[in-house]
């Protein structure tokens, strides 16, 4: 009986994007041209094929950007809870700090930074 607000909320939630989705599907304007209709590169002149291949390390920095910066979302609790932590929640901070230090250090020596 807790989760009932918690499953309203999302009923309603549900409802109005559906809503508004439905109505601005049936109401908006819709006037397709040939220009409209192209693929959209900054206001330019489309200037390569759409298909072309990317380069493995674009994905490779994105997903060390994610990686890490989800490492560090997971000291925020850590801080929050830092004066009731004794020596064991500092210490298990400091392992896993130093494990991020690691891998970290492992990704640079091993190139994954490098755009070259």
């Amino acid at each position: 009986m807790n989760m009932l607000p918690l499953l309203i909320t999302f009923v309603l939630a549900g409802l109005v994007c559906a809503l508004m989705l439905s109505l601005s599907r049936l109401f908006g304007p819709r006037r397709p041209t040939p220009v409209k209709s192209e693929p959209f590169e900054c206001g330019m002149d489309q200037m390569e094929q759409p298909r072309r291949q990317f380069s493995v390390k674009f994905s490779v920095v994105a997903m060390l950007f994610i990686v890490f910066d989800i490492e560090v979302a997971f000291l925020y609790p850590w801080a929050v809870m830092f004066r009731r932590l004794d020596v064991a929640g500092f210490l298990a901070v400091l392992v896993f700090l130093g494990l991020l230090t690691v891998a970290f250090v492992y990704a640079w020596r091993r190139g994954a930074l490098e755009w070259n």
